[in-house]
């Protein structure tokens, strides 16, 4: 097959989109298959064999100048208006004007794929690849809708301004919960968008379940295939850190818990002589930094960011144990890869994560969402028992050697995109007719 691959962002190491496009692309093309990616910053890193087109967007939430306003001499076309004006607006433009963009792309490519297959861009001009003559098929690995509802949770109505950050023009008092809502304005267009698609591929049961749900998705037109683990991540060859805790989310996201785990910590450390390495990078100012200050723990958290893959799996290797505190989680990618490092889990009963981890007990210990004493509790029982740390780490290595495969991923799919491809091809053949 001649596979379109489509990523509105396709960040290398952290949040998944960027790790999906390139191990699976890789797989594909392993397989025999020729796959194109066309992403909008930030760009994925891909294997050799693997061909990827830029799609540029204005990129205003590029690291360290979110939400920048561009020169005039930026603007391209009226997309990059829209973009420029819903951003300021307070939405997130990004999969609706990703898609118009390579709508163009690929229309005027029509003859160079067999299928397109999008990586969970979800806005309605995707739609018409279809009409220019190529099937669509789509990966949706959880429905956001899951996200807003857990940040409307924690956000208040209202908040007002210090004086010191008050700038000129705006006004005193903040509205968060208004503007959770207008930053997610994108799932009208999830929600119209997922239930014309003619597949959707999901990463585990729990998520076909909720996407079925607040989608809207037909479950027959679903598809659930595990996601993998890249070989690369594999048990230490150096000791382990005694009293070294790993956690690996969004650090400001509430989904991901991370202030959950900050509190349980602060408890821990009570009684304990601990540190928490985070991966990933904190916004200056955020909740996350004035959590850890209100907490008096600066100086046992310490963040990691912008690691190499070999970095990234020596970390992982070296902590005593890791949490995934996480509220919901569509598959949860890191928990596999820390398995596969024989790093012992506690974790929280949420989403897929009991799939991916499989029994209490086996591979990690499984808590509920949002307690900290029962994941404070968890956590110093393991840090207490070697000998049982030792047996989950062995456990959770081979689950991931017998369930999740890239290469395994590969063939489900490539798999999928053929009956795609054949469905489309006998529906035009019978309108011909």
């Amino acid at each position: 097959m001649r596979i379109a691959m489509l990523s509105y962002r396709s960040k290398p190491h952290v949040g998944g989109q960027g790790i999906y496009i390139r191990r699976l692309s890789r797989e594909l093309v392993a397989l025999g298959h020729t796959v194109e990616v066309f992403s909008g910053q930030p760009y994925p890193e891909l294997d050799e064999g693997v061909v990827l087109t830029k799609v540029p967007s204005l990129d205003l939430y590029r690291p360290g100048d979110e939400f920048r306003n561009p020169r005039p001499s930026e603007y391209r076309d009226l997309i990059d208006v829209e973009e420029w004006l819903r951003m300021r607006s307070g939405a997130f433009p990004e999969p609706i004007t990703f898609a118009k963009r390579v709508v163009k792309l690929l229309k005027a490519r029509r003859d160079d794929f067999d299928i397109v297959f999008d990586n969970q861009t979800l806005a309605t001009p995707i739609l018409e690849v279809e009409r220019h003559g190529l099937p669509l098929a789509s990966t949706i690995h959880h429905p956001i809708t899951m996200d807003r509802a857990i940040e409307l949770e924690v956000a208040p109505w209202f908040r007002r301004k210090s004086k010191g950050s008050r700038k000129r023009f705006t006004l005193p008092v903040e509205f968060p919960k208004i503007g959770v809502w207008r930053w997610y304005s994108f799932l009208n267009e999830q929600k119209k968008t997922a239930p014309q698609l003619r597949q959707v591929l999901v990463p585990s049961e729990s998520s076909k379940r909720d996407v079925a749900r607040e989608f809207g998705v037909d479950p027959a037109r679903i598809e659930t295939i595990l996601l993998g683990v890249d070989d690369r991540f594999s048990a230490p060859t150096q000791p382990r850190v005694k009293g070294r805790i790993l956690a690996m989310a969004s650090a400001d996201a509430p989904l991901k818990g991370i202030h959950i785990l900050l509190e349980s910590f602060a408890k821990l450390l009570t009684e304990r002589e601990l540190e928490l390495v985070l991966v990933t990078k904190p916004k200056e100012g955020g909740v996350t930094e004035k959590l850890i200050e209100k907490l008096g723990i600066s100086e046992h958290v310490s963040f990691a960011n912008g690691l190499t893959d070999d970095e990234l799996v020596a970390l992982m290797g070296s902590a005593e144990l890791a949490c995934v505190p996480s509220l919901y989680e569509g598959f949860s990618l890191p928990t596999a890869e820390l398995m596969a490092c024989e790093t012992p889990l506690v974790v929280s009963r949420a989403g897929a994560i009991p799939e991916v981890v499989g029994p209490d007990g086996l591979c990690a210990d499984v808590v509920e969402p949002g307690d900290v004493g029962a994941l404070a509790h968890a956590v110093g029982a393991l840090l207490d028992d070697p000998e049982r740390r030792a047996r989950m780490g062995a456990a959770g290595r081979q689950r991931v050697l017998d369930l999740f495969s890239w290469s395994a991923v590969a063939v489900k799919t490539a798999a999928v995109l053929e009956d795609v491809i054949v469905q489309y091809q006998e529906e035009h053949s019978d309108a011909d007719r």
